[in-house]
């Protein structure tokens, strides 16, 4: 059971070498399972019992499941995000140099450039055409081995093996071609390979992608390795335990957010209005008041879900001496004194419930105290839509590596918790107080 849901994990990943991927291959899951799509700019009209999804950007996606006896309801959410670190090209892309074509790009997110050196690379993302009335979007994967980024040799570069310092702009370009007459003809593959004429192409979202296959490997099969991990070992997780969980008291929630590795701050981002309005229109459609809503809120959970550090073979020393998190032994719940998580005693609590309901091991997770972290969506969601919120993950080693690497059991147990979460209906009794039931 472990092996085989991070076998359809990876087969996910695989479909999904971009942002835009990753949305199309959730929502064919959710049709697949009978849910029911919707439009922001058209008027919604559910009805309870009935499995809902509605996209912004064509890169986030939310997902409701309506409860049928909702006389008290709450909201049971469930967050990841699906962008990863890339190179995104820009729109004058091409760069001569020598004999050579190279893509001109500029990072997105916070990566380790070593990791993409070396390697098959490739473009994959959206593209804008002429439409008969305006503009069509179609999505578009270079499905070969394209581009390389080349270490320069060692006889050439003697420190190359101590602390390197790499500039975007000139060792991080990738070599696309030798300069020949018809040397400009990367829109010519990019048509080819979104099925349009490339006169009719207006503009386009593209990044690159590691085409190195993810593996299962290990003494006893025991890791996973794969570009995106982080975070779509989440995303596809959360989303098989949201289609199999249900509840007739609550408003099951799954989202999944862009741009979560650049700050949120868009307009498909978790620190958008997108879970807001979601939420507002359930509310509305459903007949109910501004304070019904507010009531629901109060009883509301959510479970923010983003990968984390476990501690490195060669380097225990940067994990925190006490609060130490490895892959296969279960979900990680964070931690943070400044608040980049959300946990606090209440949502760990909860959450360690679920756990013990679902017969999923937990571990929990602090940086050092020396050692600034990160944050995620939790914190950020919350400025729009304030509830209990506990940060959980998997642990993983090389986050932000374009080649990351996890435990082969925790894609299962993410799946588990996330089921018996949806399975739950918590209620607020008052502050600090909340009843768990099934």
């Amino acid at each position: 059971m472990y092996k085989e849901i991070s076998e359809k994990m990876l087969d996910f990943i695989k479909k999904s070498p971009s942002v835009f991927h990753a949305v199309k291959s959730i929502a064919e899951e959710l049709s697949n399972d009978g849910f029911i799509e919707l439009s922001e700019s058209s008027k919604w009209n559910l009805k309870k019992g009935k499995k809902y999804y509605v996209t912004r950007n064509n890169s986030s996606i939310i997902a409701f499941r309506v409860g049928e006896d909702l006389d008290n309801y709450s909201f049971n959410i469930v967050a990841s995000h699906c962008d990863s670190p890339s190179f995104k090209i820009k729109d004058n892309y091409k760069v001569k140099s020598e004999k050579y074509i190279q893509l001109n790009t500029e990072k997105y997110g916070g990566m380790i450039y070593s990791t993409w050196f070396d390697r098959p690379l490739s473009a994959a993302g959206r593209v804008v055409i002429k439409s008969e009335n305006g503009i069509e979007t179609k999505l578009v994967n270079i499905d070969r081995d394209l581009v390389v980024i080349p270490n320069v040799a060692i006889h050439m570069n003697r420190e190359a093996n101590k602390e390197m310092k790499y500039n975007e702009q000139v060792d991080l370009l990738p070599l696309y071609g030798l300069t020949k007459e018809d040397d400009d003809n990367f829109m010519d593959v990019v048509a080819e390979y979104s099925g349009v004429e490339k006169e009719k192409i207006l503009s386009a979202d593209l990044s690159l992608y590691n085409r190195t296959a993810p593996s299962i490997w290990g003494s006893r099969n025991e890791f996973i390795s794969s570009s995106k991990l982080d975070n779509l070992q989440c995303a596809y997780a959360t989303l098989k335990g949201f289609i199999k969980g249900s509840n007739s008291k609550s408003i099951n929630v799954y989202c999944c957010f862009d741009n979560e590795e650049v700050g949120s701050e868009t307009k498909q981002g978790a620190a958008s209005t997108f879970l807001e309005d979601v939420l507002k229109r359930i509310n509305d459609n459903l007949g109910r008041s501004a304070e019904d809503y507010l009531c629901a809120l109060a009883s509301s959970f959510m479970l923010s879900a983003d990968n984390a550090h476990a501690v490195h073979p060669n380097h225990p020393e940067k994990s925190d001496p006490s609060n130490k998190v490895y892959m296969n032994e279960g979900i990680v719940i964070k931690h943070n004194a400044s608040q980049n998580y959300t946990t606090d005693a209440v949502s760990s609590g909860v959450f360690q419930l679920l756990c013990e309901a679902s017969n999923v091991p937990f571990q929990h997770y602090s940086n050092r105290s020396d050692i600034p972290g990160g944050g995620t969506l939790g914190n950020i969601s919350s400025l729009k839509v304030s509830i209990n919120t506990v940060d959980i993950g998997l642990a993983q080693l090389a986050m932000h590596s374009s080649y990351e690497t996890a435990g082969v059991m925790d894609t299962y147990y993410m799946f588990k918790v996330t089921e018996e979460f949806f399975n739950s209906h918590i209620s607020e009794i008052k502050a600090g107080d909340l009843n768990i039931i099934k």
